[in-house]
């Protein structure tokens, strides 16, 4: 194998990183302003979660299955928006949405990610009554106001800007600037896109956002710039998020981000602001949601089960190793080192992308460690074949390799076909265990082209250009 050096350095580099990230404990890389948090997430049977109930707040004959389609693919996005990685999203019967989300045990960022239509809105705050509201207030604006006697004029459930009851069972009266609604200055429609990115001072969190190339965003640039000192408030479905001072025009603003638009801040926590611009990002939802059953769910297997998983799985993977060393001696120490390479570069990407370690996830892994064993049997076998045939060591392991290629590749291929049916099969019917099956067990067998062949390749040729001779000398040592 040509430049197999090259290829050394390589291979040890992918190895360094794959091994740092998959060290315990959660990692957070944050390249040109893009942050990516390198963390384990597991499933619901590992780790436990929320499984959430929402009903379509419509009567029969109001209800439009599009309308409820794209409500649940906004569900969907605003979870994944979330970080929650292959949560279950899926319609039950006519006007209910399931959601499961792994790993999320906080009630109220559940809530909010999911149930909230998702209306912003800018509002005047100055010369009124806003600036003493405390956050959480339910205030009517003038956008609001619109929106709910459009509704009542066409015979709809009007959406009103506060669901929240108090104790006596009425709905929460809002709160007017001097009888009339406030004035809002720009709704998210001038929007183009927002994201959770961390304070430049402090442990804090804040969204930062871009704006539209159309007249609200054009209107909204030229308030910022007109009203210096004054407070806007930031309002999400009618309720008071905060009221901070204008600081700065948008440009100057823009600058301590990373978009060219705006920063929103709020003492946010990481989770708070990753919901916001969830729920900017991907709109509101086309019919109100109501939260019928909440549940938090423990995780079904237990820590004892979980922990004797865990060493069943390390015992068959010792044994597979013995094995390879003690059947095929010099070749299974390379098998071995790429076994691992392999092992420590799926976990990594399991935390980077991240992978949702469910059972069936896990099951996949499993099986692609048994096809990455498999492909090196192919090719020691082959390589015993023509030593037995008289060739020179290293032209034997050139042909081993070379001769065993094309069934590695057409059996992995094969089934890496088979895992993006799995894959499209389980999202077209909400089977989250057959996506999480289909993802680990494909992700393996591309994994395994690599250090199948290539890997397995090179740290062999590494150990005959060390032993060279005395391997010549002990052809029984490579397996013969």
């Amino acid at each position: 194998m040509r430049g197999y050096r090259a290829w050394l350095v390589l291979i040890l580099v992918v190895a360094a990183t794959a091994i740092w990230m998959s060290l315990p404990g959660e990692r957070n890389i944050d390249v040109a302003g893009i942050t990516r948090d390198i963390r384990v997430v597991r499933g619901l049977d590992l780790d436990g979660g929320s499984r959430v109930l929402l009903e379509a707040a419509l009567s029969d004959d109001q209800l439009d299955d599009d309308k409820m389609d794209q409500a649940r693919l906004n569900v969907e996005r605003r979870v994944n928006g979330l970080g929650v990685s292959e949560a279950l999203v899926q319609r039950q019967g006519d006007k209910r949405i399931i959601v499961e989300l792994p790993g999320v045990k906080d009630e109220a960022v559940a809530f909010e990610a999911i149930k909230s239509t998702g209306l912003l809105e800018f509002v005047n705050f100055a010369g009124g009554v806003g600036t003493g509201l405390e956050e959480g207030t339910c205030i009517l604006t003038d956008a609001r106001q619109a929106i709910v006697d459009s509704q009542l004029e066409e015979g709809e459930i009007p959406d009103y800007s506060c669901s929240a009851e108090e104790a006596d069972g009425l709905p929460e009266e809002p709160v007017l600037n001097n009888g009339v609604p406030f004035t809002t200055v720009m709704t998210g429609d001038g929007l183009a896109d927002a994201a959770a990115v961390p304070a430049q001072v402090g442990t804090q969190w804040q969204v930062s956002f871009s704006l539209e190339d159309n007249s609200a965003a054009d209107a909204f640039t030229g308030y910022v710039a007109a009203s210096a000192n004054q407070p806007l408030a930031i309002v999400l479905d009618g309720r008071l998020i905060s009221a901070p001072n204008i600081q700065s025009d948008l440009a100057s603003s823009a600058a301590a981000g990373t978009m060219d638009g705006g920063v929103i801040t709020g003492n946010f926590t990481r989770d708070e602001a990753r919901v916001l611009a969830a729920q900017l990002k991907y709109g509101a939802l086309p019919v109100p949601l109501n939260i019928v059953a909440y549940d938090t769910i423990g995780p079904s297997l237990g820590e004892i089960s979980v922990e004797r998983s865990i060493r069943a799985g390390i015992i068959g993977v010792v044994t597979i190793l013995i094995f390879m060393l003690v059947y095929y001696r010099v070749p299974g120490i390379a098998a071995n080192l790429a076994l691992m390479l392999f092992a420590v570069i799926n976990f990594a990407l399991f935390k980077f992308i991240p992978v949702t370690l469910s059972l069936p996830a896990i099951t996949g892994f499993l099986i692609s460690i048994g096809t990455a064993v498999d492909g090196n049997i192919l090719i020691f076998e082959r390589m015993k074949e023509e030593i037995r045939g008289g060739r020179k060591m290293e032209r034997a392991i050139e042909a081993g390799f070379d001769r065993a290629w094309t069934s590695i590749r057409d059996s992995n291929i094969s089934t890496i076909i088979i895992c993006f049916i799995l894959y499209f099969f389980g999202n077209a019917f909400g089977a989250s265990a057959v996506q999480g099956f289909a993802i680990t067990l494909g992700l393996g067998l591309v994994i395994n082209l690599f250090t199948a062949v290539v890997a397995t390749r090179v740290f062999l040729h590494t150990i005959v250009l060390v032993a060279g001779k005395r391997l010549e000398a002990q052809p029984r040592l490579l397996g013969t």
